[in-house]
């Protein structure tokens, strides 16, 4: 098709659109019913499970996989990002991730204990295939989009996100939920995960159709192109030190969202373990209807900060959003009934919109005049990712020496307070 204008409604609506296909995997497989499924195989006498020569605890060994995977993406990342730039064809690069973690998700119908090294590969790819083409979706914005319509398009697209990935879920759970039989109902998650996966790959169609290639420049993929990657972060990391509003930006956003990931990451965990549920059976229900209430919660927190960066701007607007983060930090040590669970979740919902869309659209709006975006948006996710190794690791040290969850909570409050001193230093005009 010819190609649109920067700016134009239907490129930037197409470009948002790709969170609608790529959503459903962080709401169906990183946060609802695979960690449902998951924790299902495994007998309630029996969570130990032998794999690479070690005895792991069931949630650790996907924790350890989860983290290897993160660890990958953020080494992988600059060197494809650098090349994709270099080649001038990111698209293609968006592609291929995007559809090795839909073929990662379909693989995950075949998950089961006796075959755990392939069930964990198709695990991987999901992770890797979402995060990898979310470096090169990022990368888009300051491509499509003017400063001024970035926090909006932000906002959108993470929008179009929660409201694809809620109903998508809504799906699943009324297949699941159909069954009478434990067996009967595995077997409906099972579908889900087929689903996420050719939910993701459709979607994705309209997004790969309208987008621009990249900027072209006529080179091919050689030894010289992959070296002049690792060069591109050279020079890219040169121009950040010189950045001084920049450098100081990606400062604070490596430490608040180590914070801000990994309580999405542990947050079903924690509802599991710490809240006083009446039974199983509440319990599952209790933790799928918090999750849906966060999507939905999201979808208003993420109009509401966009707005609000608008009337205040984006740094005034994420330290009060940091603050408020502290806050349930330090609620959530005394939060035990699914009441409490339920209001904390919607707090969770209200802030984690807002705080990843307006992260995101800072960053771009801070970034130096030049083509090479993604590579500037590798080290923007590569923080992110060196963030959720590091904050998994401590969460799960706490979690380990004191025996509770909510000691490792409330210590994440430190974080955001960090988070909050080293927002107030980025300057208002770079200097």
């Amino acid at each position: 098709m010819a190609k649109l204008e920067k700016g134009s409604k239907k490129l930037l609506n197409a470009w948002a659109f790709y969170d609608w296909a790529n959503s459903v995997y962080t709401l169906t497989i990183a946060s609802s019913i695979f960690p449902i499924f998951y924790s299902a195989l495994f007998i309630s006498e029996i969570k130990q499970i032998d794999a690479f020569g070690f005895e792991f605890k069931s949630t650790a060994l996907i924790t350890f996989v989860t983290a290897f995977t993160f660890l990958v993406v953020s080494f992988m990342s600059p060197l494809l990002s650098g090349i994709a730039d270099y080649v001038g064809n990111k698209k293609s690069f968006m592609k291929f991730f995007c559809y090795v973690g839909g073929i990662g998700c379909i693989g995950l119908y075949w998950f089961s204990l006796d075959h755990i090294y392939i069930s964990l590969l198709f695990y991987f790819m999901g992770l890797i295939g979402y995060w990898g083409s979310l470096v090169f979706y990022n990368s888009y914005l300051p491509d499509i989009a003017f400063p001024e319509q970035q926090d909006r398009i932000s906002a959108r697209g993470f929008s179009f996100g929660y409201v694809g990935s809620v109903i998508l879920l809504i799906i699943n759970l009324i297949m699941v939920m159909s069954q009478d039989t434990g067996d009967a109902k595995m077997q409906m998650m099972r579908w889900s995960f087929v689903m996420v996966g050719v939910w993701w790959i459709l979607f994705s169609q309209y997004t790969f159709y309208v987008l621009p290639k990249g900027v072209l420049n006529g080179e091919k993929v050689t030894k010289n192109v992959i070296l002049n990657g690792f060069r591109e972060l050279r020079q890219v990391w040169h121009q950040l030190k010189e950045n001084l509003r920049l450098k100081r930006y990606l400062a604070a956003f490596f430490v608040f969202s180590m914070a801000v990931q990994t309580i999405m990451l542990v947050a079903v965990y924690f509802g599991e373990e710490e809240i006083a549920w009446a039974d199983d059976s509440e319990k599952t229900m209790g933790l799928i209807v918090s999750i849906l209430l966060i999507q939905i919660v999201a979808i208003l927190g993420a109009i509401l900060t966009s707005r609000a960066s608008e009337k205040f701007g984006n740094i005034k607007t994420l330290i009060a959003v940091n603050i408020i983060w502290m806050s349930l930090c330090f609620a959530a040590y005394f939060v035990v009934t699914p009441f409490h669970f339920y209001l904390t979740a919607g707090f969770v919902g209200l802030v984690m919109g807002g705080i990843q869309a307006l992260a995101r659209s800072t960053y771009s709006k801070f970034l130096p005049e030049t083509e090479d975006t993604t590579s500037f948006f590798s080290f923007y996710d590569v923080a992110e990712k060196i963030g959720i190794v590091i904050g998994m690791v401590i969460f799960a040290t706490i979690d380990q020496v004191t025996g509770s969850m909510r000691n490792a909570i409330v210590f994440l409050f430190v974080f955001f307070l960090i988070g909050i001193v080293l927002l107030f230093r980025v300057p208002k005009k770079n200097s």
